[in-house]
This record gives C-alpha cells, structure tokens and sequence, in this order.
C-alpha cells in the first residue's frame, strides 16, 4: 500500500463510521478496574485490522508524543489531519494530562495516574464536515468546520458532495468504587448513557445502554460488539444488535475479556450545507469474570 492510500485510510478511520472502513481506530487501557493506593494505567491507542493488535498505524494524539499532526502524502486537495483531541476527566469532571506520552511504528501510548478515587473517563471526538469534489477533473477531498467550507472550497467545485461527520470513542477506568460524574454526556453527536456502570461488566451477565443523538434516545442504530483477539480466532464473534424505539440496548457477555462495541448511524437530517450526516461511538469495554 502506498502512502496515499495508508494516510487515507488512517484518516477515513479516525473520521468516518468505523465499521464502514478496513480499519478500526481504539484505545486500550492496561487495565479498566484497579485498587491500591494511587495506581497507574497505561493506555495504547492504535488504528489496526485486528482487534488490539498493533500492525497498521498508531493514533495520533495531541501532547502524546513528539508530532501532533498527521504527516503529509494524503489525496490531492487533503489537508493534513490535526493529532486527536484526548479528554481525560477524573471522578471530580477536573481534566488530566496525559503522561509520559510516547509515538511508536504502530501506537502511541501514555501513562495516567489513578490519585482519586471513582471512575475516569477517556474521550477523543470529532465533530465537522467531510467534502468531496472534482477540481479541474482531479478528485478532491476535505474536512474542516462549516465556517472553513466556502472559504477552502474553489466556487468552480464540481460534484461537490458534503456530509456532516461525528465520532466519539471512549474508555472508562474506576480505582476503587465507581462513580456517576464522568458518566453525564454532552448533547452532541452519537453518545453511550450507561443504566449498567462500565466498569460493573461481568461474563454471564446482561449489561444494558442507551444509545443518544444529541441528547434524545436513537432508535434503530446498528450495533457491534467484538471480543478482542480475533486475529487468533477462526470467527469474529460478533455479537450484533439494533437499539429500540428508546435507544436501549442490552448485552449478555459470553466471557470475561476486553470487547470494542461501535454504533453508527447514516442519514439525511444533517445541517446545511451538508446532506448527510454520519455519526459514530465506539468504547472499549472490559467484561471480568463471575
């Protein structure tokens, strides 16, 4: 694969629905339940075929690493892409900084720091507009906000397409007992509401979520949940499922592990000027044994 279609294909992943593409983009704490006075977690944070499996890209986020920007060599027209936005928020919603952040071949990764107790939440979002278009018969692409769009966009643009484009992935990590205050969500793009804590997920047991769209329950979206290590298995394990008229979704875990759940949604209530509009939530989970 040459560098336009990895740079491509790293940039679709991090923008774009995930399981619409040939890649998933994750983070992967060390651990997601931890007691003890004051422990650490180490997270990575990738863009792979398999599951939590480092063999194609490493997720670039900002003040992780030395380089906060994706290098150049993408399609034509294709700016290159801002390093992600991390938010940490600790059990009291203060925000963290990541530590001890590093950029390898195929991961970046960084250390964090448990010194309160309750439940921590990891996010990285995007919320925007992805373009296509035809500039003197060369196949253009673009992402920015609506305020960039007329300024960056040639007026000759032709086959202009425009979609409203949002993604959302997260992790939750507890010391000690949880907590509900990083739990709240934000009223903006595809988001998870826990009834079932995320770090109260035990094999054999039904866990249940709601899935919103701009704060209001999101019927029928489409749901995977994967258990990690797939490359070591004949079958996917997939388990698929649809939320219903309230958003509500419900999961029996088949056994303990880490498990990558994403929902996405497509369709054409977007704000103008785009016509549709895609929105994407993924989580990395971790179910423990009985």
């Amino acid at each position: 694969m040459n560098k336009t279609c990895k740079w491509a294909a790293l940039t679709l992943a991090l923008c774009l629905p995930f399981s619409a593409q040939a890649h998933r983009a994750w983070m992967l704490p060390s651990a997601t339940v931890l007691s003890g006075e004051e422990p650490w977690i180490t997270v990575d944070a990738a863009v792979s075929n398999d599951l939590f499996y480092f063999e194609h890209f490493p997720m670039r986020i900002a003040g992780v690493g030395a380089v906060d920007q994706t290098p150049a060599g993408g399609p034509p027209g294709m700016r290159p892409r801002p390093a992600a936005q991390l938010q940490i928020q600790a059990p009291d919603g203060s925000l963290l900084q990541p530590q001890n952040g590093h950029i390898g071949r195929y991961r970046s990764s960084f250390d964090l720091p448990l010194s309160q107790k309750g439940t921590y939440k990891l996010s990285i979002a995007n919320h925007g507009l992805f373009a296509s278009y035809k500039e003197n018969g060369q196949q253009r692409r673009w992402m920015g906000s609506a305020d960039a769009l007329a300024k960056e966009i040639p007026a000759a643009a032709e086959d202009l397409q425009v979609s409203q484009t949002s993604s959302r992935m997260e992790v939750f990590v507890t010391s000690g007992k949880t907590t509900d205050t990083v739990l709240a969500t934000t009223g903006k793009g595809l988001e998870l509401q826990p009834v079932t804590h995320p770090n109260d997920l035990f094999a054999g047991e039904t866990a249940e979520f709601i899935l919103l769209l701009d704060g209001k329950p999101a019927a029928d979206v489409a749901v995977s949940v994967i258990p990690g290590g797939n490359r070591y298995r004949d079958q996917l394990g997939e388990i698929e499922l649809k939320s219903d008229a309230q958003g509500r979704i419900s999961i029996t875990w088949p056994e303990a592990g880490m498990y990558w759940l994403e929902a996405e949604l497509e369709s054409d209530q977007a704000q103008a000027p785009a016509t549709r509009r895609r929105a994407s939530y993924s989580a990395t989970l971790e179910v423990l044994a009985p």
